[in-house]
């Protein structure tokens, strides 16, 4: 089998019942492979994947508590490679078609020991999984197309203490509701990225402060018409500070004050941190899953753009990811929330209709997130952006988001 020199990552993530991110679970696709087939089966693929695009990941990972979910066939869970991987944040997710032998039962029970968890696909369908049931930490269960009735009797036949189930492909926020009524506390999908009930025209005044503001910055305001409109709330100014001396920003010393940060960064780099004000706002009103995509999406839409852009556009491709979700956020259609921003109108082109100088560069970001591959390898392939460079920025998307705290 002939393999490619590179592989593309796609991640999807994993959410507990508060809607809070545990863990994600990567997909690492052929980039001359437009299928969705996973290629694990050659072992030269195995051993570059897990030295190079895994260990950077290792370092990645050190910053957050999230688990990594990785496809794993014989021929992976066999290798030696395998044990490079932070073992204690790695959840080896068996493949349906893996034939269980007892070869594959002593090294699950190797693997255990050494601190790793075992996921099992749908074994629902493939009845054969159930020898690996005695090591299973996570199973996954398929929710497409399946009533309540059904969920609950796989529940009933595999949750037990020392093993959860994971819904899987939960779509839409009325199933994730359905779900968690019946009993399920963790899921995989983007129903909270989905918009529902989007029909309000008034924009929560939680969310009038930080509005006021970026149009205070975007209009070129005195800068002591800014520190007093962070006055009337503290908080704000609170969230603020935390943010820009969470991050490594080469800063000699640290931001104090408004007053200190209008001077140290100006106004582009004020703007790009209130937007992340915009998204957590609200008295947390918003899903914490919801706010972290988010704000991965400006970190990713930014990095993938840094080769083509200077410093200003690199904050407005920033700004591009992180209100890309505003509206489901806000639960206001975008066009009302962007009257009342007053937004250039290249950014304006990207979020209505993922056009103009930053739109491509926002679609790649999206098609990470929702492991689509043949989108990540046409856009990739239009921006000539190598495997290796999306892979970097977004694992450090990942990574940056996690050192905010939030």
């Amino acid at each position: 089998m002939t393999t490619s020199q590179h592989s593309i990552i796609g991640r999807q993530p994993v959410v507990n019942d508060q809607q809070q991110i545990i863990g994600y679970e990567f997909f690492f696709r052929n980039e001359t492979d437009g299928s969705n087939t996973p290629f694990e089966e050659d072992i030269q693929t195995c051993a570059r994947i897990l030295n190079t695009t895994m260990d950077e990941m290792h370092e990645s990972w050190l910053l957050g508590q999230q688990l990594a979910f990785i496809n794993v066939d014989h021929v992976m869970l066999n290798s030696v490679f395998l044990e490079l991987m932070p073992a204690e944040k790695t959840v080896l997710e068996v493949v349906h078609h893996l034939q269980v032998t007892p070869e594959i039962l002593a090294r699950c029970q190797e693997l255990k020991q050494l601190k790793f968890r075992i996921a099992l696909d749908n074994p629902q369908h493939y009845p054969h999984l159930e020898a690996l049931l005695p090591y299973a930490d996570f199973i996954k269960i398929d929710m497409r197309n399946v009533g309540i009735a059904q969920a609950k009797q796989w529940l009933k036949k595999y949750q037990h203490d020392q093993c959860s189930l994971i819904a899987e492909k939960v779509e839409e926020n009325n199933q994730f509701q359905d779900l968690l009524d019946a009993g399920y506390h963790q899921f995989q999908g983007y129903f909270y990225a989905k918009p529902e009930n989007i029909s309000s025209k008034v924009i929560n005044p939680s969310f009038d402060g930080v509005l006021h503001l970026l149009n205070l910055v975007s209009q070129e305001a005195e800068n002591k018409d800014i520190e007093n409109g962070f006055k009337r709330d503290t908080t704000l100014s609170y969230k603020l500070l935390r943010y820009i001396n969470s991050v490594g920003f080469g800063l000699s010393c640290e931001v104090q004050s408004i007053g200190h940060a209008l001077t140290i960064l100006g106004r582009n780099q004020l703007y790009r941190w209130l937007t992340l004000l915009m998204v957590t706002a609200g008295n947390n009103s918003s899903s914490p899953a919801l706010m972290k995509t988010s704000i991965t999406r400006g970190r990713l839409t930014e990095l993938l753009g840094e080769p083509f852009f200077e410093k200003r556009d690199r904050d407005n491709l920033f700004v591009v990811g992180v209100f890309s979700l505003l509206d489901v956020m806000l639960k206001v259609p975008m066009e009302n929330i962007l009257e009342k921003l007053q937004l250039p109108e290249t950014i304006v082109d990207a979020l209505v209709e993922r056009q103009g100088i930053f739109g491509p560069f926002l679609k790649l970001t999206e098609a990470c997130e929702d492991a689509n591959n043949e989108e990540i390898l046409e856009m990739a392939a239009m921006l000539q952006l190598k495997p290796e460079k999306v892979n970097q920025c977004h694992m450090e998307a990942l990574a940056w988001t996690e050192a905010l705290g939030i």
